[in-house]
């Protein structure tokens, strides 16, 4: 009697157990799903940069990545980025890559009515992704032009502030084989301030290595989009393991990670908030 009133309680506590690990399990998903994913986080960083002109301190430049215009990133949520980077009053936008998810071209012209919408001082500038590789390129570059975004694929956009001058460069995506960094290089003045653009993080070994940039910003790794607190995600994307999130110092030059605004996969995000970041640039003492 006793055995069968001792395993009739350890049944209940087992079915108790699982019944709040499930509803645990439950409400992660709900926040992973609906949750996290519209709550975007809004960083911001002030970065001394060694080459940068006196005449630039205090240039602001806002990045945003990794947009993946799909189901679920609508042109309402578009929109709504949109309006958030447009608050921060950019002198630049940066747009580091997979503007639109592979093998959605059809897409690709609804990203006209929110990118013409972006109200930087000087210009919009973008890089593409191995999405937008995996998409109709030509397309892609055409709505950018008609955006009134430049097209700093493989190329140098000059900034100017009376007589001083700051270089933004971008590299094409890195991992489908199209980065040409020794024609940026070509159109680089030396000993000049630059700043590139790179999809993928982990190309900063060989940027780096150039000694001709202060700053990469880039993207792609989504932050690793779910992942457990405190710990490494367990995914990352080829290109996005060693650089995945954030600030990082490689060689002599900066770089930041930016976790991306939209998602691929299970669109779930746990622990990588969608991001928008706003860089304050500081040009060094006299």
């Amino acid at each position: 009697m006793r055995n069968h009133k001792w395993l009739l309680e350890a049944s209940q506590f087992v079915l108790q157990y699982f019944r709040w690990l499930f509803l645990l399990i439950l409400c992660i998903v709900i926040y992973a799903k609906f949750i996290e994913p519209n709550w975007i986080e809004i960083k911001t960083l002030q970065l001394t940069l060694p080459h940068l002109p006196a005449d630039f301190n205090g240039y602001r430049i806002v990045q945003i990545s990794d947009i993946h215009r799909d189901r679920w990133m609508t042109t309402r949520r578009l929109q709504r980025i949109v309006r958030l980077v447009n608050q921060e009053h950019p002198d630049l936008v940066a747009i580091t890559g997979d503007l639109v998810t592979r093998n959605l071209p059809h897409l690709i012209p609804s990203l006209k009515p929110a990118l013409e919408q972006l109200t930087p001082r000087d210009r919009t500038v973008a890089v593409l992704g191995n999405h937008d590789n995996e998409n109709d390129t030509v397309a892609i570059i055409k709505t950018l032009k008609q955006s009134g975004v430049f097209d700093l694929n493989n190329h140098v956009y000059t900034l100017e502030r009376g007589n001083a001058k700051l270089y933004i460069a971008g590299v094409d995506d890195v991992g489908m084989g199209k980065a040409r960094l020794d024609l940026v290089l070509q159109e680089l003045p030396l000993q000049a301030g630059a700043i590139l653009l790179a999809h993928e993080p982990d190309f900063a070994n060989s940027s780096a290595a150039t000694g001709r940039f202060d700053l990469q910003l880039s993207g792609h790794s989504h932050g690793g989009q779910i992942r457990l607190p405190f710990l490494r995600p367990l995914i990352l994307p080829p290109w996005g393991e060693k650089y995945y999130a954030g600030e990082y110092q490689v060689g002599k030059m900066l770089l930041y990670t930016n976790r991306g605004l939209g998602m691929t996969g299970l669109h779930l995000r746990l622990f990588a908030r969608p991001e928008i970041t706003v860089f304050t640039l500081v040009s060094p003492p006299q």
